[in-house]
């Protein structure tokens, strides 16, 4: 029987996904800002929106585990370090900065929205794809 190995990050590993998930969020607030204006936040637009952010989450997760030097195992606690980093990045700028996401507080919710539902694609996606030491 083998030893189970740490799936613990380093601090360079902490820095580089913390840092990457900012990046990540920001550019993702930008996003949704073009987003918004083009109106997809009514009927079927939402449904297809939301769809497109599956596939389109997964070259991020494959992203944060190469700029990390992450470890198939260590791939779900690194993406959970960088979806916190934005998440906390997200709460501050809904509150103090809301018009980073639109120019109207109901494209905003729409765009805020949106960036949860991404937030937890990529957590779901980082858990589907890792992949444990004894495997």
């Amino acid at each position: 029987m083998s030893r189970a190995t740490s799936i613990s990050l380093s601090a360079k590993q902490v820095m580089i996904v913390s840092i990457t998930g900012a990046v990540l969020w920001f550019g993702a607030a930008l996003l949704m800002r073009k987003v918004v204006k083009l109106d997809v936040y009514e009927g079927l637009g939402v449904a297809v929106v939301y769809a497109l952010t599956i596939p389109g989450t997964i070259p991020f997760v494959i992203l944060l585990r190469k700029l990390a030097s992450l470890r198939g195992d260590q791939l779900a606690i690194g993406y959970t370090v960088a979806t916190a980093a934005a998440l906390l990045l997200d709460g501050l700028a809904f509150a103090f900065c809301p018009s980073l996401y639109a120019d109207n507080p109901a494209d905003g919710l729409q765009a805020a929205a949106a960036i949860l539902w991404g937030a937890g694609v990529g957590l779901v996606l980082s858990i589907v794809m890792n992949r444990t030491a004894l495997e």
